[in-house]
């Protein structure tokens, strides 16, 4: 870890810059507020005795990314703190406001800039578990000390933490502990996003909705973040929130300059002093490809692992046992045992009818509406079966139960040896269940409990510092059997902030897709407990061609890479575990060739390439998978065909080293 302290001229010379930009702050501060553009300047500031960096031409400051092509631009202008941003020179978003609303005034309104402190910080970390095995988080931060001047005209001080990575630029306020302010009460943020044009983009409204293309204009109250904006010729833009602990979640709604989204609270929140806000993101890339590639910001966002041993915390795939029985549940252990399922679980019903406050999840009770005999689930035996089969058991347990009796049931689920819990309707928005569920996260953690939360949470990159939150719904999966159209939006949009438990399907009808896209989905929608065959019995499991696919793809990655794709119609992506690599393509709208590079294969390998593709690509046979091999090397090229809702996966094995 590094934190490299910004030098600055000292000598006559600087001086003199610093003089003569004294002079020209004011109007190009005016020139900002006429233009809404970012005003390329350079900014010229001294060195105090004690080492902190603080700013004299006017109350504006600039910060780049390491690699220069991300610049945000910070100006108390008119007494009022906005920002603007570019990248690559390109304006991307014009002046923007920043701030809260508080009961005692406007925090950023009637505001000065006192002090800026610039650091670098440059290492990387490894994940416990992940889309790629190392992540390099590299920054340059500006600290912009500011006080504010509240309505019975005290002076609050608050810092605005900045933050300029190459993969975007992070704001968040910390207000530190001053005399006489205990606890500040916030009505709304005022934070917004104004960008320079009406830029296509892909608003939903619940984390489990359908995206459709919109207009920025357009934008309605209530957008679920990340919002997706596509700018003509580059870049692709994505805002997003990270680092959501114990503050109302921050969703978007049309803000008050042109073509801007601002933050929409889901509730009121008191903050005890000294607090930070989340992260508000503004991620960029040269295409939605790159920003895939670089979701990793919101978890360099996030606090480092809270846990000493992680040993516990074990991804893998997961299959639903649905009869609720014995039976039932030693059939699905020894399937997953056959087909490299680390997991069984246990879905509502298995303590009653989950929706009725008075189940009680300490006892096996079944659901008589699920199971007519109420004797037929010995649940104990079920998971000393799977225990000696080297398969966990995961259960699901409703909110209700959770609000009433969560700490009752993680030291005794801990004693029957169960895996993991999958938290179900859980309450989401306001900072009351915003900070309930973070904190049930961590009682989980304690009693060495995995957690995957279902249905309307959306991660910010906390699985960074609690790894035992595996995956999360938040997404419209098969669950509802969207189409391909939709499933093909998913990676760009939802998919850049974090796991996404998707449901994976083969035997079901129901489904709108062909089998190919399904496997794709494996690899394209990336979930650490990954749910196959999710209406699926073993009873049904006939062998049929591209379920090995499903026995041998892993759930968590040493390497991301997407190749190609377009929004909403197709996408490429190849995954590395250890030395293979994986490789989904997920099509929709119409009939599609591709021909994708193999120019992620290590040079000098031969790799033998088994490829499971459409077996008829005019959709005739949706349920048929053709599988072929081929031998491969860096270099080489496969051309694949997909019907329209179709889409094809590819197993490399490395045969050579």
């Amino acid at each position: 870890m590094v934190f490299i302290p910004a030098r600055y001229p000292t000598t006559a010379t600087g001086r003199l810059r610093i003089a003569r930009a004294r002079t020209r702050f004011s109007g190009e501060c005016n020139m900002m507020k006429q233009l809404g553009l970012l005003v390329s300047m350079t900014f010229l500031i001294a060195v105090s005795a004690c080492g902190q960096s603080r700013i004299y031409a006017g109350d504006t400051m600039t910060l780049t990314s390491p690699d220069g092509r991300n610049r945000i631009l910070v100006c108390a202008c008119d007494s009022e703190l906005e920002y603007t941003v570019e990248r690559d020179g390109r304006p991307i978003l014009a002046n923007s406001p920043l701030g809260l609303k508080l009961d005692e005034g406007l925090l950023g309104k009637k505001v000065a800039i006192t002090n800026v402190e610039y650091t670098e910080h440059d290492e990387t970390w490894e994940p416990v578990y992940g889309e790629r095995s190392e992540i390099r988080d590299h920054y340059r931060q500006a600290v912009v000390a500011c006080t504010s001047q509240l309505n019975d005209g005290r002076s609050l001080r608050f810092d605005l933490k900045i933050r300029a990575y190459d993969e975007g630029i992070a704001l968040a306020y910390h207000i530190p502990k001053q005399d006489a302010v205990e606890s500040l009460h916030v009505i709304e943020e005022l934070t917004e996003f104004a960008f320079t044009a009406n830029h296509p983009c892909w608003p939903v409204y619940s984390a489990q909705g359908e995206y459709q293309k919109a207009l920025l204009d357009d934008v309605k109250p209530n957008c679920e973040r990340p919002l997706l904006v596509e700018i003509d010729g580059g870049p692709a833009v994505a805002i997003a929130e990270a680092r959501l602990v114990d503050f109302a979640r921050g969703r978007l709604r049309p803000g008050t300059r042109p073509h801007s989204v601002r933050i929409h609270l889901g509730s009121d929140a008191t903050i005890p002093l000294p607090y930070t806000t989340p992260w508000r993101v503004i991620m960029t890339g040269d295409d939605p490809c790159r920003l895939i590639e670089q979701n990793y910001l919101l978890l360099n966002l996030n606090d480092p692992c809270a846990l000493d041993d992680t040993s516990w915390i074990k991804p893998g795939k997961v299959i639903r046992e649905a009869t609720l029985s014995t039976e039932g549940g030693k059939a699905c252990v020894d399937f997953a045992k056959k087909m490299n399922i680390a997991y069984v679980e246990y879905d509502a019903g298995w303590y009653g009818p989950e929706h009725d406050a008075k189940s009680d999840a300490t006892t096996v009770t079944l659901d008589p509406k699920r199971a007519s005999d109420p004797t037929q689930l010995d649940l104990h035996e079920v998971i000393r079966y799977a225990k000696s089969k080297g398969i966990g058991i995961i259960v699901y347990v409703n909110r209700r139960a959770l609000e009433r009796q969560l700490d009752d049931i993680l030291p005794l689920y801990r004693e029957w040896g169960i895996s993991g819990i999958k938290y179900g309707f859980v309450q989401v928005g306001s900072q009351k269940w915003t900070a309930w569920l973070h904190e049930a996260v961590r009682k989980a953690a304690k009693y060495q409990m995995m957690v995957d939360i279902h249905d309307e949470y959306r991660p910010t990159g906390y699985e960074r510092t609690y790894p035992n939150l595996m995956t999360q719904e938040g997404i419209r999966g098969n669950e509802e059997m969207p189409p391909a159209e939709h499933n093909t939006i998913l990676p760009f949009t939802r998919g850049l902030c974090g796991a996404g438990d998707y449901t994976i399907c083969w035997y079901s009808t129901r489904i709108k897709t062909t089998h190919a896209h399904q496997l794709a989905c494996t690899v394209v929608m990336y979930s650490p407990w990954q749910f196959v065959f999710w209406y699926d019995r073993p009873s049904q499991f006939r062998g049929e061609p591209g379920t090995e696919f499903l026995r041998d793809v892993p759930t968590v990655w040493d390497e991301t890479r997407v190749l190609d794709g377009r929004v909403g119609e197709y996408i490429v992506t190849a995954r590395r575990n250890g030395d293979r690599w994986f490789v989904g393509f997920m099509n929709s709208q119409k009939r599609r060739t591709l021909t994708i590079p193999l120019d992620f294969l290590p040079e000098g390998q031969t790799f033998e390439a088994i490829l499971f593709t459409d077996a008829s690509p005019a959709g005739e046979k949706p349920f048929e998978v053709a599988v072929e091999k081929q031998t491969v090397r860096h270099g080489d090229r496969l051309t694949v065909e997909a019907a329209h809702n179709g889409g094809a996966a590819v197993e490399l094995i490395p045969v050579t080293k």
